[in-house]
């Protein structure tokens, strides 16, 4: 294995764009509102939101090793692995995983120091609270991730929609607007989505290591009720920015590539094997990716038209 095959077996690196996406929309954003655009305070904020999100990624694998849940998905029947495997593998030191775990951090933390200083203190509020989500998700004595409350969704919808969207707006042109919060709601929630329906993959070897998502707490019945629950009200929030101007009117299109998914919860029975659930999976992050994509371009088309 390559030097770069391992980085992105480590990281995860092929979720990197559920990143990128609400770093885009509130860049993007900063132009189709303010008219103001700074390449590279850009390429900035994305490499330090990135490498936040693939800290995220590897602190999660870490812990979840460390708590023994890696484990027990390789044995329990019926659950789909979703970790990168190395450490479960041998394939890499626990030490030296936790290096490049943290090395990922301190990219961060450089970054961020760049813009605090630059940009404004908020950035540090941003970084900070980014930082503490993705590593008590599963890190103790927090682990909120494990506790089946709804805090892990939540935690979701502020590190992916609106810490990302309201922080790159905030990188661009110093101040704050309701159109980037109202704007970061669709992106986050999609992005919700996506963390809710992974856990379907492995619930069962979730329940057996005590980590209670709300599929493991609610079964498989009520939490995907709740998953469609989510899908409408990301529908809902995009009809709210627009009302509110934070995307033109012609953004709604964006409902269109809802049906696919909705299309595969009928298919979806009360009880189903766990690989049944792959095909939401992957319906949710495309749902996500070509949303994000379609309402970028309609800010852009808004700011060349306005």
């Amino acid at each position: 294995m390559t030097k770069w095959a391992l980085f992105v077996k480590a990281t995860r690196f092929q979720v990197i764009p559920v990143m990128v996406l609400p770093v885009l929309i509130g860049a993007v954003g900063a132009v189709a509102w303010n008219k103001t655009f700074s390449v590279g305070w850009f390429l900035l904020t994305l490499l330090g939101a990135c490498s936040l999100h693939l800290f995220s990624n590897m602190v999660n694998d870490l812990w979840d090793y460390r708590n023994g849940v890696d484990k027990v998905q390789a044995v329990t029947e019926d659950t789909l692995r979703t970790h990168s495997g190395l450490l479960t593998g041998n394939l890499v030191p626990e030490k030296k995983f936790a290096t490049w775990t943290w090395s990922m951090l301190l990219l961060t933390v450089v970054c961020g120091v760049i813009l605090a200083v630059s940009r404004g203190p908020m950035v540090w509020v941003y970084g900070i609270l980014g930082a503490l989500i993705a590593y008590f998700y599963v890190a103790p004595p927090i682990r909120f991730g494990y506790r089946g409350k709804g805090y892990s969704e939540i935690a979701i919808l502020i590190a992916f929609g609106v810490l990302p969207v309201l922080g790159s707006y905030y990188v661009q042109t110093g101040t704050y607007d309701i159109k980037a919060l109202l704007a970061s709601l669709p992106i986050g929630l999609l992005t919700t989505l996506i963390l809710f329906n992974h856990h379907f993959l492995h619930w069962q070897a979730d329940k057996e290591s005590g980590k209670r998502t709300l599929v493991v707490v609610w079964g498989e019945k009520r939490a995907l009720i709740f998953s469609r629950f989510i899908l409408i009200l990301a529908a809902i929030s995009l009809g709210v920015a627009v009302w509110f101007k934070a995307f033109p009117l012609y953004a709604l299109l964006t409902l269109i590539v809802f049906y696919p998914i909705w299309a595969i919860y009928r298919k979806l029975g009360t009880h189903n094997p766990s690989h049944a659930y792959g095909p939401l999976m992957v319906a949710s992050l495309k749902l996500t990716l070509r949303s994000g994509m379609i309402m970028i371009v309609c800010l852009l088309i808004q700011r060349l038209i306005g």
